[in-house]
């Protein structure tokens, strides 16, 4: 079976009122795309984030009349109507599509991200199975890797560590499956905590080995290693908390920094701590501190 979509290239402004018209004449779905590369940073709570260009998609079945479509939304938005085209969608496995974009990924000499329906590349190796789901954390973003990159070349054998602003719980996991005592993981966003509870039932780790919290309810405790990968903002906001977590001699890393708030970030800790070398990816870097005894 085919499709057929509509694509408009509009704005931000006009998003709401085209897709309500989509829906009218009849789209089975409408699908929100960047149409211009704008990245989009962690909302706040109760914010939904949208790119200023918006590339707008509507499905509609392959025996629908996109010429009598397309008049109808002529009528209706007059000169709002942006640049648009139509095509036909050919009908594809899309379970497989979707699936055939997650690879396993390698971070550093021995640890390896896999999804949980291909097999591991290197059996012998750290294997973290994590599958794409709506928590953020997969490895596939530049913050993600640096910080898995660091994990694999600072062994956290025998050690406690936090997971701030844990995600899916990768990073706190990865610990785990690298050999640290205990985990604890901290996200204002209660799916976070599902996922990484879902995670490491997949990879095998008891639970009396990490233990995840909403911030309210977070203990107040230190670790051996705390993991930061969030924001800048919220990374400088909060950090006297995320400080305080880190034992004297501990380890600090941090990340979700563009490249060009990497000082600002470095300025707000440098009490604290003595920062290696600056590690950048893709306009992001990773901050790696040691605490002052």
């Amino acid at each position: 079976m085919h499709w057929i979509q509509i694509i408009l290239e509009t704005s931000r402004e006009q998003t709401e009122t085209l897709e309500d018209a989509l829906l009218e004449q009849g789209a089975l779905s409408v699908t929100y795309v960047d149409a211009g590369d704008q990245p989009l940073f962690e909302p706040d709570p109760g914010e939904t984030p949208l790119w200023d260009a918006v590339r707008l998609v509507g499905l509609f079945p392959a025996e629908a009349d996109m010429q009598a479509v397309v008049a109808q939304l002529k009528n209706q938005l007059g000169d709002q109507l942006p640049k648009h085209r139509t095509e036909i969608l050919e009908d594809k496995d899309w379970i497989r599509e979707w699936m055939d974009q997650f690879q396993p990924m390698q971070f550093g000499e021995r640890l390896w991200i896999v999804p949980s329906w291909t097999k591991p590349p290197e059996p012998e190796a750290v294997n973290l199975m994590l599958d794409p789901g709506m928590a953020f954390g997969t490895g596939t973003h530049a913050t993600t890797a640096l910080c898995l990159q660091w994990l694999d070349a600072h062994s956290p054998q025998g050690l406690s560590v936090i997971d701030y602003g844990c995600g899916s719980g990768v990073l706190g996991i990865a610990a785990l499956l690298l050999g640290c005592d205990s985990m604890c993981g901290i996200d204002i966003d209660p799916q976070a905590l599902i996922a990484t509870h879902q995670n490491a039932e997949q990879n095998g780790i008891s639970k009396h080995q990490y233990r995840v919290f909403l911030p309210a309810q977070a203990p107040h405790e230190s670790a051996d290693m705390v993991l930061a990968n969030i924001l800048a903002g919220p990374l400088m906001s909060l950090a006297d908390d995320i400080s305080s977590r880190v034992k004297p001699g501990g380890k600090l890393v941090l990340s979700g920094i563009l490249s060009s708030q990497a000082q600002n970030v470095i300025d707000a800790y440098a009490q604290d701590f003595d920062f290696e070398p600056i590690a950048e990816q893709d306009g992001w870097v990773r901050l790696a501190g040691t605490k002052h005894l």
